[in-house]
């Protein structure tokens, strides 16, 4: 389908984060989730973690730039085939992107069913 326009992606990302549970998303330390149109470097990537992992930070964190949390809308909605597919995907990709923060792999994630 088409790229959805960007303010109603940007709610449907809005939507995502309102699915996380609040006592989870209380503890999200020092993170902000963006949208933009493509990975330059993985064209078909749909969400990506950048930073440092809960479980990998050490006592020289404090100070950091926020780890971000990228989803990439052109890239979600080539596949998808409607509004709704959308919605479901851009949830999908934010909780993975989250769990990251937590430290959570790709191996554990596709166990619990989200890869």
């Amino acid at each position: 389908m088409d790229a959805i326009p960007l303010r109603r992606f940007e709610e449907l990302v809005a939507d995502a984060l309102d699915e996380v549970p609040a006592e989870l998303m209380a503890l999200l330390d020092n993170v902000v989730v963006l949208v933009e149109d493509r990975n330059p470097d993985e064209p078909d990537l749909l969400g990506l973690y950048e930073g440092y992992a809960l479980t990998e930070r050490g006592w020289d964190h404090s100070g950091a730039l926020p780890d971000r949390i990228m989803v990439y809308r052109e890239a979600i909605c080539d596949i998808c085939s409607d509004e709704d597919q959308v919605a479901e995907e851009v949830t999908i990709t934010v909780v993975h992107e989250i769990a990251h923060h937590f430290g959570i792999d790709e191996e554990k994630l596709h166990a619990l069913g989200w890869g």
